[in-house]
């Protein structure tokens, strides 16, 4: 009997994705789950199935133990924390809480769900579906306000960085956790001033203008661990290592980071409002604002082609559910 020799890709993913299995121990565990059950280890086993390289233990946010964390010790921002450890010290001493709450910190079995900000999202009526998910993920300054009935009510988290964090005070969610993804050293400094409710005097080195207050108690900010950024990067997408400094095409978007802490921290994971269709340039670009699919340009810092590589495998894999077909498009 002739077996046909497994092959991986560049960045150690198989070469056919689709094909690949579980465990048949865990067919059986999953098979015997009611339906609509969450299956505990799901998403991290179907990612070990197709990319064996695949290691679970990376913490969502930085807590006082992240300097045992070798991988970001030798990277700057935003690939590690090096020489950001005093200030990255002073934050954690000031938050206090590293986990995303007690009662989800304590569940053994977690949906999760990150919510891209793409126009694919608009007349679709998934809020509810997506509130339905124990965690719930948004990024930047997506709106949820009059737009509940597209993309839900429930924010558990919002990931941002200084330029992308919401301006207008008013338009903060009454409760969520704003965790700060830092690309530069200042995005801490800027970070410093949010958690002690200092006055920011200057904007000097943002490349766009950036909120002054965040209206939350240090107790309800956190750091995202940089480890995500890293491995997105130069492992799973396979961008320009560039000896390890942000440089041209090798930053991945937001939402591809935050993809990839969701494998690590949560059960069974999905996405929606993922993917642009570039074959339509007069459809909206984001599902709060009239700017058009065509307004993208060719981005200095992302390879959105690489990136739509690495989301393709994970969603024709089965490591993530994709509500809104946009991954995929019709290729699947």
């Amino acid at each position: 009997m002739v077996t046909s020799a497994i092959v991986y890709d560049q960045q150690g993913f198989l070469l056919k994705p689709d094909g690949a299995t579980l465990p048949l121990e865990l067919v059986y565990k999953y098979g015997n789950l009611s339906e609509g059950a969450c299956k505990p280890g799901f998403a991290a086993a179907k990612m070990t199935a197709i990319y064996p390289k695949f290691i679970k233990l990376a913490p969502m946010f930085l807590d006082p133990n992240y300097k045992r964390y070798s991988k970001i010790g030798g990277y700057s921002p935003p690939f590690g924390v090096k020489s950001q450890e005093r200030i990255i010290d002073i934050l954690l001493s000031a938050t206090k809480s590293y986990g995303v709450g007690e009662e989800l910190d304590s569940m053994n079995c977690k949906t999760c769900i990150v919510v891209g900000n793409g126009g694919i999202l608009a007349n679709r009526s998934l809020g509810q579906r997506i509130d339905d998910f124990d965690v719930v993920v948004r990024l930047n300054e997506a709106p949820v306000r009059g737009f509940e009935r597209d993309v839900g009510s429930k924010t558990t988290m919002r990931i941002t960085y200084p330029e992308g964090a919401i301006q207008k005070t008013e338009r903060y969610e009454a409760q969520s956790l704003f965790v700060l993804s830092a690309f530069k050293a200042l995005d801490f400094k800027w970070l410093r001033h949010m958690v002690f409710n200092q006055r920011l005097h200057s904007t000097d080195g943002f490349w766009k203008s950036v909120a002054r207050h965040v209206p939350r108690d240090p107790g309800d900010m956190r750091i995202l661990n940089p480890y995500f950024i890293q491995e997105a990067s130069f492992k799973l997408i396979g961008l320009p290592h560039n000896r390890g400094q942000m440089g041209r095409g090798n930053i991945p978007t937001l939402g591809a980071v935050a993809i990839t802490m969701a494998l690590h921290n949560c059960d069974e994971v999905a996405v929606a409002g993922f993917g642009y269709n570039m074959s339509t340039p007069h459809a909206p670009l984001h599902y709060y604002e009239k700017i058009r699919m065509a307004a993208i340009k060719e981005s200095w810092t992302h390879n959105i082609l690489r990136e739509k590589e690495f989301l393709l495998k994970l969603v024709k894999a089965g490591v993530i559910q994709d509500l809104t077909n946009g991954i995929c498009g019709a290729g699947c």
